[in-house]
């Protein structure tokens, strides 16, 4: 073709060029467009960890499971909370997740906000302790306490269970917000631990001269 013939057409006396868009030009057009199309299924449809968001939940998670392989899976009952309460590690990981998820209602040391004081002696929804980890997980008040069965562990909702029963009048009366519900029993005693026994030497062990 030849790359000065004109165009049949004109406008207000200009006519152009038929000049094509050299090959290249057209293929990098094409490639943005696969380009495009294998990226955005990359990050839209992709394997998890692909944002630093991403990335930070995967590792959380990951952290959160090596802890949680030592500890073992947790029964929301009075004899387990109890027990983490005297955990400072179970307590840490309790800690965690409640200065994550709880503080915009009960704020940071649980003296309260929307929701209430969870540093005094009085409990709306909670008559014993295992009813703080029922709370936690389905909920209350026609949902102002949202359920957090679906977006915590089973073993998270344990431990901030045992968290906020360790609160339980930390603050004075003038440090939070003002009680709601009523007074409750005390808590019951931790569980006694059985100390662990080292392994005996093979000969103590039969009773058999070594």
């Amino acid at each position: 073709m030849d790359n000065n013939s004109l165009m049949n057409h004109s406008y207000d006396g200009i006519q152009e060029y038929d000049n094509p868009l050299p090959g290249w030009w057209k293929w990098t057009f094409v490639g943005t467009i696969v380009f495009s199309v294998l990226y955005g299924m990359y990050w839209h449809v992709g394997a998890p960890g692909r944002t630093l968001a991403e990335r930070y939940d995967v590792e959380l998670d990951t952290n959160m499971r090596l802890q949680f392989a030592e500890i073992g899976d947790l029964t929301p009952d009075a004899d387990t909370i109890m027990l983490a309460t005297t955990k400072k590690g179970w307590l840490a990981i309790g800690k965690s997740v409640f200065r994550t998820n709880c503080i915009s209602c009960h704020g940071k040391d649980g003296e309260g906000k929307v929701g209430p004081n969870l540093a005094d002696d009085v409990y709306k929804n909670v008559k014993k302790v295992e009813d703080l980890a029922r709370v936690i997980a389905s909920g209350a008040g026609n949902g102002a306490m949202p359920a957090w069965a679906n977006r915590l562990q089973g073993n998270e909702v344990v431990l901030v269970a045992a968290y906020v029963a360790s609160l339980r009048n930390t603050l004075a009366a003038d440090q939070g917000k003002g009680p709601e519900g009523s007074e409750i029993a005390p808590w019951p005693e931790p569980p006694a631990e059985e100390p662990e026994v080292p392994p005996a030497e093979s000969g103590e062990a039969t009773g058999t001269a070594a």
